[in-house]
């Protein structure tokens, strides 16, 4: 009988075409299923919590994988670190049940938006932050986020082409915080997200720290399920997948 194993992950996006494995390019799922199958000898399929796009990164990103196998979940987690190129790495390995699905039992999820917020660029680290020379008001953009805590319908944040059944989210926290000395992330947790959600809600909240629209117009965006009414989507090399969250 199969075993069940679960994986978490940590990764550099910055040269990935997204998590799912795809024709045109390379990605995070083809080259940890190529090196679970290099180990195990088999055909593996690995089934991650959720997809990230292009560029995006993670640090806690999970997904599972069931396989013939005597390997202890050690051996695994040291022998996939060993295939892996330097910019994936997996951080544990866990033997789980045979029900465990890491999509479907993820209960909520956490994101990290980063920004430079300086007049200058920056050349180490900029593949990890959205830079905005002009100054940004991040009080204006917590009263703003507050807007986001509890169940709305977030088709205005929504991307083109989301797989999804609705589009109503449930979002449990959204913060605001100053990483001095230039620099400040905005931190979201939900029970789940639409395609391009947080980097579309980031690029909308951008907005109101540069004082082109207001608190109260940001409510009225997230209330309008209008996406031509909310702003340029964000970067994708500021977004990190910070952790799931299961029973």
């Amino acid at each position: 009988m199969p075993k069940n194993f679960m994986l978490t992950i940590e990764y550099d996006g910055t040269c990935y075409h997204g998590w799912q494995r795809q024709p045109n390019g390379p990605t995070i799922q083809e080259a940890l299923e190529k090196a679970l199958e290099t180990m195990m000898r088999q055909k593996i399929t690995l089934i991650g919590s959720g997809r990230t796009d292009a560029g995006v990164h993670a640090l806690g990103q999970t997904a599972n994988f069931a396989c013939h196998t005597n390997m202890a979940p050690g051996q695994i987690h040291r022998g996939l670190n060993s295939l892996l190129p330097d910019d994936i790495v997996i951080r544990s390995c866990l033997e789980v049940t045979d029900q465990f699905h890491s999509r479907y039992d993820a209960i909520k999820k956490t994101y990290r938006y980063c920004i430079l917020n300086d007049p200058l660029p920056s050349a180490v680290g900029r593949q990890y932050a959205w830079w905005i020379r002009s100054p940004l008001d991040m009080i204006a953009m917590q009263q703003a986020a507050q807007h986001l805590l509890g169940a709305h319908d977030f088709r205005a944040f929504e991307g083109a082409g989301s797989p999804r059944s609705h589009t109503i989210r449930r979002v449990l926290d959204a913060q605001w915080k100053h990483q001095p000395p230039n620099r400040m992330a905005f931190e979201v947790t939900a029970d789940g997200f639409l395609r391009y959600m947080v980097r579309n809600i980031v690029g909308t909240l951008v907005m109101v720290g540069l004082h082109k629209i207001t608190s109260e117009q940001f409510r009225v965006i997230l209330e309008s399920r209008d996406r031509a009414r909310a702003a340029a989507t964000a970067p994708a090399r500021g977004l990190f997948l910070v952790g799931v969250s299961y029973e």
